[in-house]
């Protein structure tokens, strides 16, 4: 496996991510603990959260990702072997939204006591706040960066032109600069990104991380019609494709997987990593054979007729 660094900083990852907004939610404490251990004992070391992580769930006050994550460190004594990334942004209620400076000064130390360590390896801008300068914001993370509670910072949900004044602030006032983006962008979801962002991620070397790489598990193909949809937790989002264009999308994913042994999931996912700037793809698994479902796209090196026709069906 080989591993890539973020952005150009010295962390080096798994071209895989295990997103951790399952923890708490879809995923109970034990489960997590066996996701996390077969993640780790696959060879990859890269795993994405959130503060936010599961608050939309009814009874959820938000943490309860990190909170698990954090009991998961202390059970194996093994934060050393994980490149850890977190998000701060979201509404946590009230008087913790934001990213003013005492919003970050304080998150991070939140985050910090449910994760049960005392750095993180990538701090993320989870959803801008346009109320704040950039500058502030940054000189923020520039504070946690010297105290050595985090090492890179990263943004997600960021219009281009904030991300092109952040970055424009970091080099004139000598500020950490974000080393990685983390957009929506997978088979179904092309445009916005490919259009716009990535030239500039390209550009200034900075790592994509995408989100939603199954498409809210369109992309696995066990989503077919509308049926097929009920009593799914992300029916709704999933249910955008249910259409033309994602069923020739669907097309060429069953036939690419029949000529390589492999399942539609893993074909997607071998699509993003051969994609230009992206670093590692997130997804989530919440049984042990999702888990090794999606770790079985490492071993995919997809050739050129079969990116020829995942490209031609999706665009």
């Amino acid at each position: 496996m080989q591993k890539r660094s973020l952005g150009r900083s010295e962390l080096v990852v798994s071209p895989l991510c295990f997103g951790g907004n399952v923890f708490g939610w879809t995923a109970d404490r034990d489960m997590s603990f066996k996701l996390l251990d077969a993640f780790l004992d696959s060879g990859c070391n890269f795993i994405d959260t959130a503060d936010g992580y599961s608050r939309w769930v009814e009874g959820h006050k938000g943490g309860e990702s990190e909170t698990i994550l954090g009991e998961w460190f202390a059970a194996r004594g093994n934060r050393d072997k994980v490149v850890l990334a977190t998000k701060i942004g979201c509404d946590m209620g009230p008087g913790r939204q934001g990213l003013s400076r005492d919003r970050i000064i304080t998150g991070v130390e939140d985050s910090l006591r449910r994760l049960r360590t005392d750095y993180i390896d990538l701090y993320q801008t989870h959803f801008d706040d346009e109320d704040t300068p950039v500058a502030e914001t940054l000189e923020a993370y520039a504070t946690l960066v010297k105290a050595g509670k985090v090492r890179v910072i990263g943004t997600s949900n960021m219009s281009i032109e904030r991300l092109q004044e952040s970055l424009a602030a970091s080099q004139a006032a000598g500020l950490p600069r974000y080393e990685t983006l983390q957009p929506e962008y997978n088979l179904c979801e092309r445009q916005t990104f490919e259009s716009t962002f990535a030239p500039f991620c390209a550009k200034e070397q900075i790592s994509v991380i995408p989100y939603f790489s199954l498409a809210a598990g369109f992309l696995t193909g066990k989503y077919r019609s509308q049926a097929d949809l009920e009593g799914r937790a992300r029916a709704a989002r999933a249910g955008r494709y249910v259409n033309e264009r994602g069923f020739r999308i669907l097309d060429a994913l069953d036939n690419v997987a029949a000529e390589t042994g492999k399942t539609q999931a893993q074909v997607a996912l071998a699509w993003l990593m051969a994609r230009p700037t992206v670093t590692a793809p997130i997804a989530s698994a919440t049984s042990l054979d999702q888990l090794a479902e999606l770790v079985g796209a490492l071993s995919l090196t997809l050739s050129s007729e079969a990116m020829v026709k995942l490209d031609a069906a999706s665009t």
